[in-house]
């Protein structure tokens, strides 16, 4: 049984180091049709970062989302650094867990469930304003004038679905592993402790 375990125990650490990439991708990917639709029809003031100037209806959204958009990939960093703690930590290769290794397990189970949590709450709020304000016809209109993307997809903030849902999945398997290695742990304690008896 320990077998199947340590070899769970390494991909889920491995899983977890990847996911923190793919965060860091999105991270970067999540404005990529703000930006290129929207950039250009909104002037933003560069000492206060106020919005002066609205070219298109609801185009304010480029400059809405920019304090997000610094924090969630600072967060997505931060995620790819709490995969990072469980190779550290040997967690990846511990037979047996030490302290450090359940300080890590739980860093990361901590921080990839609020940071989820966080994330969605913030990309739905973003989508239903992108979806509610933006004014598609202007849009399209100003697309056509000036050569600009026109878009009124919002595959950017679905797919916040498949990458947090992942992030997720791995918190549960991370939390499962730690009760399947605790239980071994105890079970090895009690088959050493009637070795030493008999």
């Amino acid at each position: 049984m320990y077998k199947k375990q340590m070899l769970f125990q390494k991909l889920i650490c491995l899983f977890t180091l990847i996911s923190g990439g793919i965060v860091f991708l999105y991270s970067l990917g999540v404005m990529t049709d703000i930006y290129d639709s929207l950039y250009s029809a909104v002037t933003i003031d560069r000492v206060t970062h106020e919005v002066t100037k609205q070219k298109v209806e609801g185009a304010r959204i480029y400059a809405d989302m920019q304090p997000f958009n610094d924090l969630f990939l600072k967060l997505s960093i931060g995620f790819i650094l709490c995969a990072v703690l469980l190779y550290i930590s040997n967690t990846h290769v511990r037979r047996r867990y030490y302290i450090s290794n359940f300080i890590s397990t739980a860093i990361v189970v901590g921080y990839g469930s609020a940071f989820s949590v966080w994330a969605h709450l913030n990309i739905e709020k973003y989508k239903d304003q992108f979806l509610t304000t933006v004014d598609f016809e202007g849009l399209k209109k100003y697309a056509e004038k000036w050569k600009t993307l026109y878009t009124d997809s919002t595959f950017w903030f679905d797919i916040h679905y498949v990458v947090f849902g992942l992030i997720m999945l791995l918190v549960v398997l991370h939390i499962i592993n730690l009760i399947l290695k605790v239980s071994l742990m105890s079970g090895e304690k009690k088959l050493l402790a009637a070795g030493k008896e008999a």
